[in-house]
């Protein structure tokens, strides 16, 4: 296959283009300026509708015209591709639904035919197209000129030029785009990854679903994993703000998504209310979604799923590679993570099986033997007093002797699966903290942290807890952190809260310092309508930093 052809150098492209204004009347050279500050302006937008909001309004201002427009073609390899425009900016006398709706038509003309019809007068519009480099990623036309006279040929020129530099200004921003696209996706893999590999096994479906909500700007994120017997996906976790009542739904083998699923395809819903692949009750109430298999291997584990609101727009080719790439990340740290898991009960299971086994040997031994040696004793005393004493000692040994029986047999069984409860999620969490620190944090629990805290607020403290210990290991400098977590707190306004503060004796928030991480925390508890900040630490004077995050909780009888 031949090689591809080398894009044009972007300053040779507008090189060119500006070879044809040589020659131009004194009024139009007088527009140069304006042009070349025009240009210089166009890379200072933070996004790229930003960008094409500056060029249709300038290029409309430089060459005269009543309105202008421009119509944003879908990207290759998107779901929508070749199904009209994927956005049309507008500038000028364009302000009724109508105006927009013709200024689309003329959008859309002009590509198919390069130019519009030629069913208005010639000089009345101009058309350009929008390329990055070889890609034409948009079409600029502009109609009516304000003096009512036709556009002439300087004026293309014009505005070719300023296509060229708007092409240059607009793969800069899709470049840096697309490059803190990919960081946020490779930083929530990493989080994830970090968060099971340190005990969060357990919670690892719940994990996953969050953080992919977040990462693809969605309103909902679901794990499902394989169900037994029926070869179905069952929904094992669920990232919503509003409750969904998915949870523990069952998406049945005969769903035409199964099959390809769970043989490492993804799924793209555009429409869901037109094409009900999930069979959940999740395409009625959601819009564009998408379904990426969590395959290790050749082992699929489950399946990630995330769904944008009703009228947003799909997911584009990239946010579903990222999507896969993240999947595939998060399957391996599933699976790592419930090895790891697996490894400590069996270490665990040892364990009891040892201590049985000495319980056993050596402490039901030496009872039984002791037991023996008063009832020797018990036969060879002449007191009534004294063998009376003996025999009750003898049976409180038998009793003692078949309790501890009892334990070795509870100790020989295998523990039921139980959740952990919020107390033994925050002592995991402690506990994790303990290896990159050095040290381990006291931990204080105060009132009915298990019962009193919900299932929501518990995983929001657990996160905010992870935060302020991370925070305290990479800034902190600490050798003292205490953490105490009580459900007995009040709010200001009187209702009970459930109060986690994580203080140390480290060196202090410096001032001008990064808070991205205290702004996280603030988020969190403003989010259940609670708050979070900082005061002294431990140290000496109030040396270090106390993180105090705070969250309500339901009144006592509610």
């Amino acid at each position: 296959m031949a090689a591809a052809a080398p894009s044009p150098d972007p300053l040779d492209v507008a090189a060119e283009a500006t070879r044809g204004l040589r020659g131009l009347s004194t009024e139009l050279t007088a527009r140069l300026p304006r042009l070349l500050e025009a240009m210089r302006s166009l890379g200072d937008g933070p996004d790229a509708h930003t960008v094409l909001d500056r060029i249709v309004r300038t290029a409309a201002e430089l060459v005269g015209a009543r309105r202008a427009a421009i119509g944003v073609h879908h990207a290759a390899g998107d779901a929508a591709e070749g199904q009209g425009l994927a956005d049309v900016v507008t500038y000028g006398e364009t302000d009724t639904e109508t105006d927009r709706e013709r200024c689309a038509e003329l959008l859309a003309d002009a590509r198919r035919a390069e130019s519009p019809s030629d069913d208005r007068p010639p000089g009345s519009y101009l058309s350009v197209p929008l390329r990055v480099g070889e890609e034409v990623f948009g079409t600029l036309y502009l109609a009516g000129k304000r003096d009512d006279g036709p556009f002439t040929e300087s004026d293309r020129h014009l505005v070719e030029v300023l296509a060229t530099e708007a092409g240059i200004a607009i793969g800069h921003t899709r470049v840096q785009g697309a490059t803190r696209q990919r960081e946020r996706w490779i930083e929530g893999s990493v989080a994830v990854t970090q968060t099971l590999l340190s005990g969060g096994a357990g919670e690892g479906p719940a994990v996953v679903a969050e953080k992919v909500r977040e990462l693809a700007d969605a309103v909902v994120g679901i794990v499902l994993l394989p169900e037994e017997g029926d070869g179905g996906l069952k929904v094992a976790a669920v990232a919503a703000d509003e409750r969904s009542g998915l949870l523990g739904t069952v998406l049945p083998a005969r769903s035409p998504a199964v099959p390809r699923l769970l043989a490492g395809q993804p799924v793209v819903i555009e429409d869901p209310a037109a094409d009900p692949l999930l069979g959940t009750g999740v395409p009625g109430r959601y819009g564009p979604s998408l379904m990426v298999p969590l395959s290790s291997g050749e082992r699929v584990v489950g399946v990630l799923a995330t769904a944008r609101e009703h009228g947003a727009r799909p997911f584009t080719a990239t946010e579903r590679t990222l999507a896969a790439q993240f999947a595939a990340q998060a399957a391996v740290a599933l699976v790592l993570a419930e090895a790891q898991r697996d490894r400590e009960r069996l270490a665990v299971l040892e364990e009891r099986d040892r201590i049985a086994r000495d319980l056993h040997d050596l402490v039901v031994q030496r009872l039984f033997a002791t037991g023996m040696l008063l009832e020797s004793a018990e036969r060879q005393s002449d007191a009534p007093e004294v063998r009376e004493r003996i025999e009750r000692a003898v049976e409180e040994l038998g009793a003692t002797i078949q309790e501890v029986r009892m334990a070795i047999y509870a100790l020989q069984q295998t523990p039921p699966e139980t959740p952990p409860g919020l107390r033994g999620r925050v002592l995991r969490e402690v506990r994790a903290a303990a290896v990159p620190l050095g040290f381990q944090p006291s931990l204080t629990f105060v009132g009915p942290v298990d019962s009193r805290v919900g299932t929501a607020t518990g995983a929001h403290l657990v996160a905010a807890l992870r935060e302020a210990l991370s925070n305290a290991f990479r800034h902190a400098r600490a050798e003292r952190i205490e953490v105490v977590v009580d459900a007995t707190g009040q709010l200001a306004d009187g209702r009970p809260s459930v109060r986690l503060t994580v203080a140390d004796d480290g060196v202090g928030v410096p001032a001008g310092g990064r808070r991205s991480g205290l702004t996280n925390l603030v988020r969190r508890a403003e989010a259940l309508g609670g708050s979070s900040g900082v005061g002294p630490g431990l140290g000496e004077g109030g040396r270090g930093t106390a993180v105090v995050w705070e969250a309500p909780l339901p009144s006592e009888g509610a």
